[in-house]
């Protein structure tokens, strides 16, 4: 079984305690004999699951102030180690509680080292501990967790004393600030509640003279004891605690109390046995005397613990960030859905649309044959207006020549069809122009006549130095060997085709 359990270590016993549900519950209690120990074994191995703490409250543990130089880190650790192993050489249970800086250049830093003295009364239940591999929090002092259920009752005097019953035992201990400076425990010699009422005032008034003969505080100078005790033994402990003009008595209740530090399960009597156990597990002190080796388990539970964490926070991320996607999928669906019905209702109405217009003559073929040779205009930058304003002023000089076809090209290289040779030749860059036409001198014209025409034509064009002619087809066919007759302008109409290829040079 797993959960928190705290070793209540005292002078004649240990007591084990469950916390669970916010209260503080007995599990059993061993005795200091080897029949406790083995029973306690036998606990500790049914529970080596759970979390320890223990927690002693014995009279053998020293206090002891000192000074240091303002140090950091390294340095200071290794100065405290160092004093500790000089006053409390004979146990290895030591801890260091700064009280601050003195207000002064040097910035001494003033400490409390306390160590448990009989390491004999706790190496027995350690080694248990130890054995059974078990995770162990640490070991407190009682005194320590004083400071805890001051910060809890809100009590910040300068100075105060603190007295409270467990254990058969007294704990009286003095705090400056809420810091401890100094703690003792005194045996109870009876148990019944005008003893332990008796025996509160008298404690209370040694203590006091104590820190007197030892200038902790100064002569008549005002000091509160807080005591704590059950709500039957209030009228009587108020009877025996007569406060004075040094000394002034708070007396708290043992319900309030445990109702102020958050236990469920209030102490039946005056004894706060439970009450220091649950602020151990709640909130432990910084101070605590278990070496690095004997909390070695509970540092690898820690480190799993936050490793189940982690894997756990990254769990619970990457859920959110899937429903985060889930979500954002299903509206991109849904915004994808809404665009295709939009688009079909567009498609829709753009054929409903299309459907109106008139029907065009061209095809759609030749629609983009036209529009493919105008992106070519457009990219190329050519344009056959020069042309035409030569081929215009030909014209001018022969007007017995009628054209059928003007088929314009701009290109880098175009082929030159139908020259005398019968094959192709290179035009090169610039524009190249097929003409097709007609020479119409009436039906009366003979042949000559209509060459003549032609050849005036044919002249006009080439007097022009930007363009090049070639004749692909002659109103007559006038090879060598063949002479023109007169019958045939007899026979003729007076018109007759020819066909020219020019070509005008880029930049001309």
């Amino acid at each position: 079984m797993g959960g928190h359990r705290i070793l209540y270590l005292g002078a004649h016993q240990l007591t084990a305690y469950r916390r669970q549900g916010g209260g503080i519950h007995a599990d059993g209690s061993f005795a200091v004999s080897p029949d406790g120990l083995a029973a306690f074994a036998d606990y500790v191995t049914m529970h080596r699951k759970s979390l320890f703490t223990l927690l002693v409250n014995l009279a053998e543990e020293a206090f002891q102030a000192e000074t240091i130089p303002y140090l950091r880190a390294g340095d200071r650790r290794a100065v405290i180690t160092r004093k500790l192993s000089q006053l409390f050489y004979a146990t290895p249970y030591t801890a260091s509680l700064s009280l601050g800086h003195e207000k002064n250049r040097r910035k001494d830093e003033r400490l409390l080292l306390a160590a448990l003295t009989a390491p004999g009364s706790l190496d027995p239940w350690l080694t248990v501990l130890r054995d059974r591999r078990v995770a162990l929090s640490g070991i407190y002092s009682l005194p320590f967790i004083g400071a805890a259920l001051l910060k809890k009752l809100h009590i910040d005097d300068e100075r105060c004393l603190l007295l409270t019953v467990q254990d058969q035992s007294l704990r009286e201990s003095y705090f400056e600030r809420g810091h401890l400076h100094f703690s003792r425990l005194s045996p109870l010699s009876q148990s019944s509640i005008g003893g332990i009422a008796q025996a509160l005032a008298t404690e209370a008034m040694k203590l006091q003279q104590y820190l007197l003969s030892q200038r902790l505080i100064a002569r008549n100078q005002p000091l509160r004891a807080i005591v704590v005790a059950h709500p039957q033994a209030l009228k009587a402990v108020a009877g025996s605690c007569i406060s004075t003009d040094s000394l002034t008595f708070d007396i708290r209740s043992t319900i309030d109390c445990a109702r102020q530090i958050g236990l469920k399960t209030p102490p039946a009597d005056s004894h706060l046995d439970t009450a220091y156990a649950h602020l151990a597990a709640a909130t432990p002190p910084a101070v605590q005397f278990a070496a690095a080796p004997l909390r070695h388990d509970y540092r690898l539970r820690q480190i799993r613990d936050g490793l189940y964490g982690l894997g756990a926070a990254v769990f619970a991320a990457s859920l959110l960030f899937a429903g985060q996607q889930l979500y954002a999928a299903h509206g991109l669906a849904q915004e994808t859905a809404e665009t295709l019905a939009r688009a079909q209702g567009a498609r829709q109405r753009y054929e409903d649309i299309v459907r109106t217009f008139p029907q065009i003559p061209a095809s759609n073929e030749t629609l983009r044959q036209i529009i493919s040779r105008h992106a070519e205009f457009e990219r190329s930058g050519a344009s056959p207006e020069a042309f035409y304003r030569d081929l215009s002023a030909a014209l001018d000089k022969a007007p017995a020549v009628d054209l059928d076809s003007i088929d314009w090209h701009a290109a880098d290289s175009v082929p030159q069809t139908g020259t005398p040779g019968g094959g192709t030749a290179p035009v090169g860059s610039g524009q190249f122009v097929q003409l097709r036409g007609t020479v119409n001198l009436g039906p009366r014209a003979t042949p000559r006549q209509l060459l003549a025409a032609f050849q005036q034509f044919v002249d006009a064009l080439g007097a022009n130095p930007a363009l090049s002619v070639t004749v692909s087809q002659q109103p007559f066919d006038v090879g060598t060997g063949k002479a023109l007759r007169g019958g045939e302008a007899e026979t003729a109409t007076g018109i007759r085709p020819f066909a020219l290829q020019i070509t005008r040079r880029s930049g001309a």
